[in-house]
């Protein structure tokens, strides 16, 4: 029943792509977009901050709306040969879509397009030391989308000065493992490290976890072993 139910969802998720829902560009119904993410493209006008080992190249697991109107990023990143855990809280600001973060200096975080039900664009801009930084991000509720998606964030690219040679694949191309331990955190961790570390040809596994809510800003806290 249980093989079904997963069965059900999967083929829901796919036949999603072919019956597509509008496209929204403003006036965002913020929690629509709660719920699981799965990093597709990124794209940068600095690609060393979004290839491998870059401050900037995460691995997204979960967006959700809070209270007070913010957004609350979960998502996995490489620090110092770790795989760790990280939540990062935008504040909200007066603007449709837009909010606040402050790694590495001043950052500006707008939503530029979704229908909710398939996939999200973001956009960053990052400002230290008076130097600018974009980045942009495309998110999909499964693992690979087709075509379609990413003709559409290649558009979106072109809008912000971007080419597809400032584009880069975080798809996975093998199947996602089942959740190790389910109902226990580090076990869906791990599942998620263990997906990315073949894609990314990491050479370990973390030895343990940690993470932060920290409003306003994104902080990585390494756990200790």
């Amino acid at each position: 029943m249980v093989v079904l139910l997963v069965l059900g969802l999967v083929l829901s998720l796919a036949a999603a792509q072919l019956n597509r829902e509008t496209i929204m560009r403003k006036n965002y119904n913020m929690a629509r977009i709660s719920g699981p993410w799965f990093s597709i493209f990124m794209a940068s006008d600095n690609m060393t901050r979004i290839e491998e080992n870059g401050d900037l190249r995460v691995f997204m697991r979960n967006i959700n709306l809070l209270k007070n109107g913010s957004l609350k990023f979960d998502f996995l990143f490489m620090v110092q040969g770790e795989c760790v855990a990280v939540t990062m809280v935008c504040e909200k600001t007066e603007n449709d879509g837009e909010f606040t973060v402050a790694y590495e200096g001043e950052n500006k975080v707008l939503l530029t397009e979704t229908d909710y039900r398939m996939y999200i664009t973001f956009y960053m801009q990052n400002i230290k030391n008076g130097t600018k930084t974009h980045v942009l991000a495309l998110y999909g509720r499964i693992p690979e989308l087709n075509s379609f998606y990413l003709e559409r964030f290649v558009n979106i690219c072109k809008k912000y000065g971007l080419d597809s040679q400032n584009i880069i694949n975080l798809t996975n191309k093998g199947r996602l493992p089942e959740l190790a331990q389910k109902g226990s955190r580090e076990g869906s961790i791990a599942a998620w490290c263990t997906w990315h570390r073949r894609l990314e040809g990491w050479d370990c596994m973390p030895p343990s976890f940690g993470e932060a809510i920290v409003a306003g800003h994104w902080e990585i806290v390494v756990g200790m072993k």
